[in-house]
């Protein structure tokens, strides 16, 4: 149901991402050339994205601050606001320009919401904003399994590229409500292209003629690989396994400059140094193939033996940023928006660049493609081709002294940051959203709760976390932040390890937490949450080129804003886990998957921070779920 959240969304008061908008930095989305169809007809009927009551927010902010920030704190706050809100003053000339926006554009938001959160930031996208997702250990240990499998995963994403082409896609609802449908049509095709201060995306699905290749990525090598025959229609599974058995056969002996690490740079280094790499006319051809590309698969070599314990937490890492230079970093490209990956030794998975999507349509897809290469017989796709194809196309590269000073500083600084990550992926094994359900409670919540009690316990004091809502109810909408500490959680938490306090109160307690975000949750997905509208006032500032106003200065947004713990549900039909680093130095950033009867966490923090440590957080929720299982069994419930 939910995304991601990253880390300079975060910064500005906003989560990962938003949808593409015409702007002098962007192409025009996919959404605003499509002729009318099944696709345009559903997305014009979608409401547009409310600009909520001003004092309502302002109201909402005060009350999502008092968990988190000291009582001195907030009395300043409290000045502030009422300054900000009165009547003739800043916020209301702001509010007024922001519903002025509202009626004139699609989503009020989502022009100003890509370039912050996602085009303006310069931090890596590696780790800092692309999610990794990992799939369960598929059922080979060798090249040929690898190829296999890999050409059932080509034809998959085709077969579901077809629903995308032809607008057959199933409706998605979120209580009884259409959602929006854009991110699907904005994942194939597309490519991030780094600039010297701000990033664009580019959109090639529907170019004249459209792509009609992938990029493999194999041994640092690149090839383009055409995936449908002359008569458009695409290749046959055996087809794809003799191409990728090409690939494989011509890249295994060759050394070569691993030019794919550059996409790990900080974006300002990447900007410049890709000015550099497409002066060359060679290296032009070849990077516009891979952005033009209908998306990538990486097939990566064999990794070193892993115990049942860590081999989880090191698939997490080879999702996320490829283990660093000696290993995978450097067989990716991160600007890609869509990267598949598949590991000699079974592992699998993804890796996407964020600006074009959440990780709930990407979950879908690759739903779809784990269905299909498991659905696929071998005997219906033994036929031998007719005719022979022709091979694949290798993409060369020539390195100059100044391109390969580039990649030896990204392969040092992406060494760094694959050390600097500490990732633990667990399965928590005794219980799923049965257990929740069953106490009429909603599985989110209660999750959400266990983090909050599990850091708690870890650190004596509630922080400001951060949980992402979509808002694909509304046209081209994204996400708004869940915030889940508030005064019911801090209270919960609180109580719960006071030998004091008698379990009917601490069961009273969690309910009424539960209840809490539950309602906070509806409201954000509803476009009544705070943090996006008081982006939106801040942003109108700059627009009407007036001073910041002070409230957007005060030390208590800064620390609302400071997520030390960054989360997002991300359901899956498939077995599997999205992960993503912290948003903030000492923070912790967690996905979580919740099946039935057990749930897929993936936790990541940074060693050089040393208050944070993923495998104590584990830990922690662990014995928050249990014992919070226990309460909810142990302790007879109020007979209404």
């Amino acid at each position: 149901m939910w995304g991601i959240c990253s880390r300079t969304a975060v910064k500005l008061g906003m989560a990962k991402p938003c949808s593409l908008v015409k702007t002098n930095h962007l192409v025009k989305p996919v959404s605003a050339t499509r002729v009318a169809g099944r696709y345009l007809t559903h997305q014009q009927g979608l409401p547009c994205l409310p600009v909520p009551p001003l004092q309502q927010t302002c109201e909402r902010y005060i009350t999502a601050l008092e968990p988190i920030v000291e009582v001195d704190e907030l009395k300043h706050t409290k000045e502030l606001v009422q300054e900000f809100q009165k009547s003739g003053g800043v916020g209301e000339k702001l509010q007024k320009g922001l519903e002025e926006r509202a009626k004139s554009t699609e989503n009020w938001l989502s022009e100003w919401w890509v370039q912050l959160a996602y085009l303006e930031y310069r931090l890596p996208v590696v780790v800092h904003s692309s999610p990794g997702l990992v799939l369960p250990r598929m059922n080979f240990r060798d090249k040929q399994g690898q190829i296999r499998f890999a050409a059932k995963l080509i034809a998959g994403v085709l077969d579901f590229k077809t629903m995308i082409d032809n607008e057959t896609l199933p409706v998605e609802y979120l209580g009884g409500k259409a959602l929006c449908m854009n991110q699907y049509y904005e994942v194939l095709s597309s490519c991030r292209v780094p600039g010297l201060k701000r990033d664009m995306v580019v959109n090639h699905a529907k170019s004249t003629p459209p792509p009609k290749h992938i990029i493999v990525v194999h041994n640092f090598q690149f090839f383009a690989l055409d995936v449908y025959n002359a008569d458009d229609s695409p290749l046959t599974v055996e087809q794809l396994c003799s191409q990728l058995e090409r690939i494989c056969s011509s890249s295994n002996q060759n050394m070569v400059e691993p030019v794919g690490i550059l996409t790990t740079q900080h974006r300002d280094a990447w900007g410049q140094a890709y000015v550099n790499l497409i002066k060359d006319a060679t290296n032009k051809a070849s990077v516009s193939t891979i952005q033009r590309s209908i998306f990538t698969l990486c097939m990566d070599g064999v990794m070193p033996q892993e115990s049942e314990q860590t081999y989880r937490s090191s698939a997490a890492i080879q999702m996320l940023h490829g283990g660093g230079s000696r290993w995978n970093s450097a067989n990716r490209w991160f600007d890609k928006t869509l990267q598949f990956i598949v590991g000699e030794d079974g592992t699998c998975g993804a890796n996407y660049e964020h600006a074009p999507a959440e990780g709930p349509p990407i979950v879908a897809l690759i739903d779809h493609v784990v269905e299909y290469t498991r659905k696929e017989k071998d005997e219906e796709v033994l036929q031998p081709p007719e005719e022979p194809l022709p091979g694949p196309q290798k993409l060369h590269f020539n390195i100059t002294p100044e391109v390969k000073k580039s990649i030896e500083e990204a392969k040092q600084s992406m060494n760094t940051l694959a050390q600097d990550l500490d990732m633990k992926v667990i399965v928590f094994e005794h219980f799923g959203k049965n257990v929740p359900k069953v106490h009429k409670m909603s599985p989110d919540a209660f999750i959400q709760m266990a983090l909050q009690l599990a850091y708690y316990r870890l650190y004596q004091r509630c922080c400001a976390t951060y949980e992402s809502a979509s808002l694909r109810m509304f046209r081209l909408g994204r996400t708004d932040t869940i915030r889940s500490a508030s005064n019911a959680s801090a209270a919960f938490i609180r109580a719960f390890d006071d030998s004091s306090r008698q379990n009917t109160e601490k069961l009273e307690l969690m309910e009424k937490a539960v209840h809490a975000h539950r309602s906070y949750t509806n409201m954000a997905i509803n476009g009544q949450a705070i943090d996006r509208h008081l982006l939106g006032l801040r942003m109108q500032a700059v627009e009407e080129k007036l001073t910041v106003p002070e409230i957007f200065k005060d030390a208590a947004y800064a620390k609302a804003l400071h997520y030390q713990l960054s989360t997002s549900q991300v359901p899956s039909k498939t077995d599997c886990v999205m992960c993503f680093g912290p948003v903030v130095q000492n923070g912790y950033g967690v996905c979580y998957n919740p099946m039935n009867d057990h749930i897929n966490f993936a936790l990541s923090s940074f060693n050089t921070c040393k208050e944070t440590n993923s495998a104590h957080l584990a830990q922690a929720v662990e014995s928050a779920l249990l014992d919070m299982r226990a309460l909810l069994e142990q302790t007879p419930r109020a007979k209404l």
